[in-house]
């Protein structure tokens, strides 16, 4: 997957990290929340990104650690860096959003269930909004977090508003 690949050299493009530094960055900036990449997908294309000499890893060993693997970035890995940068920010834009397999359908359900449905979905909604809330207020002020990060994150809370405001809109049209 392209995402992942951009991902994963974007991180090497800053710093040498092993797959699971890789993989700890990904859960601490929430990237698994707004981009589709796993734990299992990190270290798979860590070692995919290596086999196409885009990457190149060695093995340190620190202190009484066992020894790792820590990647760093090839001069192909920083051309492909900038090619799938300019790839990406060229196409189409896509949202894909789960829970439209459930609006497409709730003609098909009873007025009760189709309110069940929308519930569920509001729900997760607000537990979503509470997330990024509670994660902008951690975040703003850290030093370690850049403005792109946060930029994502501002840009997930409009989406949730907005979602929101759909969803109430949606509601209504169908009492």
């Amino acid at each position: 997957m392209v995402t992942i690949d951009l991902i994963v050299l974007g991180m090497l493009k800053k710093e040498s990290l092993s797959a699971y530094d890789i993989q700890k960055l990904v859960e601490y900036r929430n990237i698994s929340k707004w981009v589709k990449i796993s734990t299992p997908s990190i270290y798979k294309k860590v070692l995919q990104l290596e086999e196409k000499g885009l990457i190149r890893g060695h093995t340190e060993k620190d202190g009484k650690m066992p020894e790792k693997a820590v990647y760093t970035l090839t001069d192909a890995g920083k051309k492909e860096f900038e090619k799938l940068m300019l790839e990406i920010s060229c196409k189409p834009i896509n949202i894909f959003l789960d829970f439209n397999a459930v609006i497409v359908n709730l003609e098909s359900m009873s007025k009760d269930s189709q309110k069940e449905c929308l519930d569920n979905i509001e729900n997760n909604m607000n537990v979503l909004k509470t997330y990024l809330e509670e994660n902008i207020a951690l975040k703003e002020d850290a030093p370690d977090i850049p403005v792109t990060g946060m930029a994502v994150l501002q840009q997930q809370f409009l989406l949730v508003q907005a979602i929101e405001q759909w969803i109430a809109a949606l509601k209504e049209k169908l009492e």
